[in-house]
């Protein structure tokens, strides 16, 4: 349920702080920077639009062109930061009423009371994915309500406390910020707040759904994260076409049941040795050697057919049949695998839970690298596939003002996918980088699958393991604990004699 998204609005990556407040507002706004206007009236699915100001802020904000032109024209560097946005998932338990309150409330205590202007957006198409878009200003307003600077420069000292002169013959200087907006450790204070908020007012609404900002490894889950579908795969999944993605989560969702089970029976195995241990201390008589596991499950059968005595005699016969056939296929079992004495169980049984350690840890490598290339491979195609698109939109010329904007309308999605394949490439690949391997990437992701599908196989026989495992301990405890009333028999009788 939990999702919450913090990106920058970066004029240096083609983004405008206009075009992203019409596109999430479904309004039509004219970026006086650059004259371009973007129309995304016929947009659909936006539910609740509103802005909201700290107390010296101009009232004029309070018109969304206003305040977000105001952004542009004050940001003058080609590579300006224009706005911040936090796109969150809403409670589909909470009525449209209490998601604006709860969104309303969030931007108020997290954001304008630090003095930022808060522009948010509720979309809802009624497909079950109600989200907010929160678009923040990331320079600050003096009492005046005029913007105030973002950062400072100041000069680096050296060792002696003189500035340092640099070889194009100005000194050495960093950029100290204002403000503590940029802060990474923000955040996770604004990510755990939402999930804070978030479940206050699921509580009030009486719903026993919660939602947690924490990472599986954070919150103690020992299991393989599934990946983000996506807008486009899921209306694809809910159509009935699988996709890679799909597919990919539910690979991961049935190897987590696989750990949960081998887990549980893991426990179920660590509990009757502890309880074997704990009966171990109480009868300090019996030999240290360790008991005799062909003993122990005749004793077995010999308990078995004592219980079925208050049966009738064709079910006696039938339960000694399927009770001798299992204590067969035991006594295979454990001739085949070497294991004679309960010592040699216990050993086994630490073998087996190390064994279903190392395959889900390796399959929990091997699914993350496999997240990682499903995404290099599809910005990879985007790229390649879009990137005639974006070149014939840079050969157009700034004078030919119609035409550009034309092309830029008609192929937005194209250029879209382009710009966003773009950044994520440059961010997760070397500068050096020439040509885009997609040929590796496939084949490194075909021989991750094969390989997990291999430790999938293997997963399924440890667990099989553990089952076998888990059948002969039922056994042996049944055994031991009848062995006991005979111990403590014979030891009264043998304190008579001495007597």
């Amino acid at each position: 349920m939990y999702h919450c998204s913090i990106k920058i609005v970066s004029r240096g990556k083609g983004k405008s702080a206009v075009a992203a407040a019409a596109y999430r507002a479904g309004e039509k706004l004219t970026n006086e920077w650059d004259g371009i206007t973007h129309d995304y009236t016929r947009k659909g699915g936006v539910v609740h639009s509103e802005i909201m100001l700290p107390p010296h802020a101009p009232p004029s904000f309070s018109d969304r062109s206003t305040l977000w032109n105001s952004v542009e024209q004050t940001e003058k560097s080609n590579n300006s930061q224009l706005a911040r946005e936090i796109e969150l998932a809403l409670p589909v338990e909470l009525s449209r009423e209490e998601q604006t309150r709860l969104v309303r409330e969030y931007c108020s205590s997290q954001f304008v009371s630090k003095g930022m202007c808060a522009d948010f957006n509720i979309h809802d198409t009624g497909s079950g994915n109600p989200h907010a878009h929160i678009l923040l200003t990331m320079r600050p307003l003096d009492e005046k309500g005029a913007w105030a600077a973002k950062s400072k420069k100041e000069y680096v000292l050296d060792e002696s406390g003189e500035k340092i002169l640099l070889p194009s013959g100005r000194y050495k200087t960093r950029k100290i910020d204002l403000m503590d907006w940029n802060r990474q450790e923000n955040a996770d204070l604004w990510r755990k707040a939402w999930a804070d908020m978030a479940n206050d007012f699921l509580e009030q609404n009486g719903s026993a759904e919660r939602i947690d900002h924490r990472s599986n490894a954070e919150r103690g889950i020992d299991e393989i994260p599934t990946v983000h579908m996506g807008v486009a795969a899921c209306q694809m999944e809910k159509k009935g076409i699988a996709t890679e993605k799909g597919e990919l989560n539910r690979n991961i969702q049935k190897a987590n049941r696989l750990i949960r089970e081998i887990r549980a029976q893991i426990g179920k195995l660590k509990e009757w040795l502890a309880g074997l241990l704990a009966e171990r201390e109480t009868a300090p008589e019996q030999p240290p050697k360790s008991s005799d596991l062909t003993s122990l499950l005749m004793k077995y059968l010999s308990v078995q057919r004592e219980k079925s005595r208050k049966y009738s005699q064709s079910w006696q016969q039938q339960h000694a049949a399927a009770e001798l056939k299992t204590i067969a296929q035991t006594v295979n079992y454990l001739s085949e695998h070497g294991i004679s004495t309960l010592d040699e169980l216990d050993a086994s049984l630490s073998s087996v839970s190390e064994e279903a350690y190392s395959i889900r840890e390796g399959m929990k490598t091997a699914e993350q690298r496999m997240k990682e290339l499903q995404k290099l491979i599809e910005y990879g195609k985007n790229y390649t596939k879009y990137k005639p698109v974006h070149d014939q939109l840079k050969n157009l010329k700034n004078g030919w003002t119609s035409k550009r904007d034309k092309y830029e309308e008609a192929h937005r999605a194209e250029l879209a996918l382009w710009d966003a394949a773009n950044r994520y490439l440059h961010a997760k690949l070397p500068k050096e980088t020439k040509t885009l391997p997609i040929a590796a990437w496939e084949q490194e992701y075909s021989d991750i699958k094969t390989q997990r599908d291999t430790d999938y196989t293997k997963l399924k026989a440890a667990r099989a393991e553990v089952a076998e495992l888990q059948k002969i301990r039922k056994c042996v405890d049944i055994a031991l604990k009848a062995e006991q009333p005979e111990q403590t028999q014979n030891r009264t009788k043998r304190h008579d004699i001495d007597r």
